[in-house]
C-alpha cells in the first residue's frame, strides 16, 4: 500500500489543494526521506518554486514545479496533508513545505519508508525511478499484444509477473489477487503457459479492476487515506484479498491463502483452477 488507485486519488486531491501555491521554505526532519540530490540542495532549490501540476506514473507522484519535478514514492504508509502553519505537527511528520499563504504541505510517514527526489524537467524521463516502468493499466495504454510479448519471455508465476512494475506499472498485491480471481486464473500458473484466450480475459480484468478501484477512491486496509483524510471504499468490493477462510462469493468454496513471489496470495481453489 498504496497502489496505483490510491496514488491516483492522492494526486487528484492534492491537485485541488496546492496548485498555484509557492514554496517559501522546506524543513526536513528525517534526512533519509530525501533520496536525491543532497538534503541541502533539495531544500535550497525548492525555495521559490510553485506547484504547477501533479501527475502520476505507476505508484509515483510527480509534482511539477517551475524548474523541477519532485518525485515522491509513498511506499507503505506515506501521506501528504495540507495544514495551517500553526497546527501542531505529529511525531510522524518528516518533510514540511512552507507555502506562501500560512499553510504547510506536510509529509507524514509512520515507517519512514517513503522517498523523494528532485529532478530537473529535462532529466525526468532518465531518472532511475521511472525508466523501468511498464505501461499504465488503462485503456489505450496497456495493450494485449504487450502482455503476450512479455509473457512469452518468462516462466515466472503470473502473480509475480503482475507485480513486476516493468511489465505493468502500478499493480500491487491487493489488485493482483483481485485481477486473477476475476480472470479465473490460478496465481501460481506460469505466465508462459497462458493461452491467447487467457490473456484476453486477463487484459480485460486488469483494466476493469484498476478502473473500479480508482473510481472507488482506492482500498483502505490499514491507514490509507487521500489528501483530504478520506478513506477509500474498494475494500468493500474485494472478492479474495484478505478473505482466507471465508466462502467464495462465486462458488461457495473456501478462499485459501498461500505464498507466491514472497507475497501472501489469496485465491479460490475451485474458481481458479486453470
Amino acid at each position: 500500500m498504496p497502489e496505483l488507485p490510491e496514488v491516483e486519488n492522492v494526486k487528484n486531491g492534492l491537485t485541488k489543494l496546492i496548485i498555484g501555491k509557492k514554496i517559501m521554505a522546506v524543513d526536513i526532519l528525517w534526512n533519509n526521506i530525501i533520496k536525491d540530490p543532497s538534503v541541502e540542495v533539495f531544500r535550497r532549490e525548492l525555495e521559490g518554486e510553485t506547484f504547477r501540476e501533479i501527475k502520476r506514473r505507476g505508484k509515483f507522484l510527480l509534482f511539477v514545479l517551475d524548474n523541477y519535478t519532485l518525485i515522491s514514492h509513498l511506499r507503505m504508509e506515506g501521506k501528504f496533508r495540507l495544514e495551517s502553519s500553526g497546527q501542531n505537527r505529529t511525531k510522524h511528520t518528516h518533510v514540511i513545505f512552507k507555502l506562501d499563504n500560512n499553510e504547510e504541505l506536510r509529509y507524514l510517514d509512520v515507517r519512514k519508508f517513503g522517498r523523494m527526489s528532485l529532478v530537473a524537467h529535462s532529466d525526468l524521463q532518465m531518472h532511475p525511478s521511472l525508466t523501468h516502468l511498464g505501461p499504465e493499466p488503462v485503456e489505450n495504454n496497456l495493450l494485449k499484444s504487450h502482455l503476450e510479448h512479455k509473457f512469452k519471455k518468462t516462466s515466472r508465476p503470473i502473480k509475480a509477473v503482475l507485480l513486476d512494475q516493468s511489465i505493468v506499472a502500478g499493480i500491487g498485491n491487493i489488485y493482483a489477487d483481485e485481477i486473477l480471481f476475476l480472470s479465473g486464473i490460478y496465481p501460481g500458473r506460469l505466465a508462459v503457459d497462458l493461452s491467447e484466450e487467457d490473456i484476453v480475459i486477463l487484459h480485460q480484468s486488469i483494466l476493469q479492476i484498476m478502473a473500479e478501484a480508482v473510481n472507488s477512491g482506492g482500498t483502505t486496509i490499514r491507514t490509507y487515506s487521500n489528501a483530504y483524510g478520506l478513506e477509500g471504499s474498494y475494500q468493500n468490493k474485494l472478492k479474495v484479498y484478505g478473505k482466507a477462510g471465508e466462502a467464495c462469493s462465486r462458488c461457495g468454496h473456501t478462499i485459501e491463502k498461500t505464498k507466491i513471489a514472497q507475497r501472501g496470495t489469496h485465491y479460490c481453489p475451485s474458481c481458479q483452477v486453470h
